[in-house]
């Protein structure tokens, strides 16, 4: 190993150890410390050495790690954005994802769907599977705004479904912050969900 692949290697290293259990990465998240190829190969010898593991192609993590259970399951919302992180690209979390990060549903879905401007893909990690499905610039107007996720949840609920209860939960879940952010955003809600919005913002007369 030459002396600039060593360097590379010990900075990688270095870096990794600075990380929290749990922590995604991709080789991007690396540039700064050496040539494309060097910090490839340190992250292929670090991965093969158990200091962290493989995901996918180009992803990789520092795994949590429990004294009976061994190495857990990286978090998939983490893995989507390392991956649209590398792309240069966002995302939204959608469908029962989304309904399912505000509480208004039960269900831990198998796929996770997130939108994205960037290019589609799907994306195994054990038993569920990462979607990311290239969508419209409007759809992806709110991306990262947590009115972004309530637009995406409702509208995977369905007005037929989203009731009083409905929107108490997103009342009692959201901060006030979080609803100035829905008022802001609700010309980008189809007019059904921007009625919901405007619900949930609203202070409830007691």
């Amino acid at each position: 190993m030459g002396k600039q692949a060593t360097s590379v290697d010990s900075q990688v290293l270095a870096r990794i150890g600075q990380q929290a259990p749990g922590t995604v990465f991709t080789p991007a998240d690396f540039v700064d410390l050496g040539p494309r190829n060097a910090i490839d190969l340190a992250l292929s010898r670090n991965a093969r050495a158990g200091t962290i593991r493989k995901l996918v192609r180009g992803v990789y993590d520092l795994p949590r790690r429990d004294a009976r259970l061994g190495d857990l399951s990286p978090s998939p919302d983490h893995v989507a954005s390392a991956l649209a992180g590398r792309d240069g690209a966002r995302l939204q979390a959608s469908g029962a994802h989304a309904a399912n990060l505000l509480g208004l549903s039960d269900q831990v879905p198998v796929r996770l769907t997130f939108l994205t401007d960037g290019r589609s893909r799907r994306v195994q990690l054990g038993r569920q599977q990462i979607i990311l499905k290239h969508t419209t610039p409007r759809q992806m107007a709110t991306a990262g705004r947590i009115s972004g996720t309530v637009i995406q949840a409702l509208r995977w609920l369905g007005r037929d479904h989203v009731d009083d209860q409905v929107v108490s939960t997103l009342r009692r879940r959201l901060s006030d912050a979080d609803k100035r952010q829905l008022q802001q955003d609700l010309r980008y809600a189809p007019t059904w969900v921007g009625d919901v919005m405007r619900r949930v913002a609203t202070p409830s007369v007691k």
